[in-house]
């Protein structure tokens, strides 16, 4: 490996990082370095831009520690044999260059993933190494994410969750199938199995909390993981379905897709192009109904069509409502919060307006179109004090009538 500056191994696997969605930064317990002690926080506004659940924009630096690789998995453009330029930070390497970010308040925080180098063990401690000199040696108190390996000692993924506010372990396809396919070096059971020893650490973590509140925390914002879309033949219900087992089973904070996107000398089992952005958007669409709207993961996957696949055209929300019309208009005055959150066009705020609205007056159509972006949308599928679709519901083509007009923008405007 040639001999880089620390400006070419920055720009060699940052890049190489962007392929990893899974950066979120909300969850977290609150830190800050106010008393003079201490540096970073977890909080404020914030050269990875992630999202909180209240809508703050937060900057972590995201970067590999290494983009070199002993696996071959062949959707990764890290792979064993793939023809990429290679670089590798040290944990000290790393730790300057968060701390000197933070001073110069470009970043909240640091996201660490990387390549396995000589063997998982030895590439976690490299990644641990990294937290604990960030919390022990430097008092750091930033939000960090660390990218855990399954393959790696449980002990070694056990400290990462002692110095790190989220971990992560990354599924990577949906079915097993597609992981013996494209990834035969990695082990399905193992992934799963590392996912069961974060969760069962939070979960004694979070009984320790309530007897001792000077318990140390586990991964206080919990655990994610992702899985790369489009790579092999797995639908938008396998998708889903397995989303949600994962859920379930491991108590996920999130799942991540990752649309696969065509990598220089591919292997020819893979794609020739990369899936339409627009399906990973619908599957973060029908990642909410389940975590926000109150479907099961059933239900989301009846809104696919015969082939197992979302519409690109129309939202999961508005294309299970035109499978089950029989659930509609939906009464705004009276019906209960779990079936307006079922209308297309209306969010968790707007029902909670509703909601709240209701009890001092009846609601009609002007007020529901100050709470919706189109009320077209929503006209169809509600009841209101002045306002009643009859027939319009049952339309063969309600699925067009609902779609916002399409306007040509301006040039110059603005």
């Amino acid at each position: 490996m040639a001999r880089l500056d620390t400006r070419e191994k920055l720009a060699i696997l940052a890049d190489a990082a962007k392929y990893d969605a899974s950066c979120a930064s909300s969850g977290t317990s609150k830190r800050d370095s106010r008393d003079g002690k201490g540096i970073g926080s977890t909080e404020g506004m914030g050269i990875c831009h992630a999202y909180a659940p209240d809508g703050r924009c937060i900057s972590l630096l995201k970067i590999l520690l290494t983009n070199s690789c002993i696996f071959d998995c062949h959707y990764c453009i890290n792979r064993k044999s793939s023809n990429v330029r290679r670089a590798r930070f040290t944990p000290e390497e790393v730790v300057a260059l968060t701390l000197s970010f933070y001073r110069r308040n470009y970043i909240e925080g640091l996201f660490l993933s990387s390549g396995i180098i000589r063997s998982s063990d030895y590439t976690m401690e490299q990644i641990v190494a990294v937290a604990r000199s960030l919390r022990e040696e430097h008092d750091f108190r930033g939000y960090i994410h660390l990218k855990t390996i399954p393959d790696a000692d449980p002990e070694l993924v056990r400290l990462a969750g002692l110095y790190a506010d989220r971990v992560s372990i990354n599924v990577e396809l949906p079915t097993e199938r597609g992981l013996k396919r494209l990834a035969p070096e990695k082990d399905g059971g193992r992934i799963e199995g590392a996912m069961a020893d974060v969760k069962a650490a939070i979960v004694d973590r979070e009984d320790a909390k309530k007897k001792y509140k000077s318990a140390p925390s586990f991964a206080p914002a919990g655990q994610s993981t992702q899985m790369i879309v489009g790579a092999d033949s797995a639908s938008d219900r396998d998708i889903v379905l397995r989303a949600n087992n994962l859920y379930d089973r491991f108590r996920l904070r999130r799942v991540y897709y990752s649309a696969f996107s065509p990598i220089p000398d591919a292997s020819a089992v893979l794609p020739l192009q990369r899936p339409p952005l627009m399906r990973e958007h619908r599957l973060y669409q029908s990642d909410w109904l389940m975590r926000f709207y109150g479907f099961s993961a059933g239900e989301v996957a009846d809104a696919a069509d015969a082939g197992g696949m979302m519409p690109l055209d129309i939202d999961p929300k508005l294309a299970w409502a035109l499978k089950f019309r029989e659930h509609f208009p939906v009464d705004l005055n009276r019906a209960p919060r779990e079936a307006l959150l079922r209308v297309p066009g209306l969010g968790v705020k707007a029902v909670n307006r509703i909601v709240a609205s209701r009890r001092w007056r009846r609601l009609r159509l002007d007020d529901v179109a100050r709470l919706t972006v189109s009320l077209a949308k929503v006209r169809p599928f509600i009841v209101t004090e002045d306002w009643r679709p009859t027939l319009l519901t049952d339309r063969a083509d309600l699925a067009a009538w609902t779609k916002p007009a399409q306007t040509q923008l301006e040039l110059f405007g603005g």
